[in-house]
């Protein structure tokens, strides 16, 4: 019988030399115990408050809009040509997301006093 016979590969793989492969093994982890996706592994680094209501989170968001938007207009004053460009373009995104928080609380505090909204 040759080395390279089916019938001597078979005797080769037998359960108990499989179990003692490091091959073995990580092929049988992969399949059996697949790795946690990133997402999943990574807790996120900011958590608001279970009891932040959504006036105040609002709110924090405009300061917090407020905050980025002034940091980037300062760092747009020390870039020149396309760098200052896309700073600039960072303000204008970050303002546009702040107009329309602040909208959203104009809405919700006009319908809690009893202002329709159009």
């Amino acid at each position: 019988m040759s080395s390279h016979s089916p019938d001597a590969l078979d005797a080769k793989l037998d359960s108990e030399s499989l179990s003692s492969s490091d091959a073995a093994r990580r092929a049988l982890d992969y399949y059996l115990n697949p790795p946690q996706r990133a997402a999943e592994m990574e807790a996120p680094f900011f958590v608001p408050r279970p009891d932040l209501g959504r006036l105040k989170a609002s709110e924090h968001a405009c300061s917090l809009l407020r905050c980025a938007s002034a940091t980037a207009y300062e760092m747009a004053d020390d870039f020149k040509g396309t760098r200052r460009d896309m700073a600039l373009s960072v303000v204008h995104i970050i303002n546009m997301a702040l107009a329309l928080v602040e909208h959203s609380l104009g809405e919700r505090a006009g319908s809690q006093s009893g202002i329709e909204s159009t």
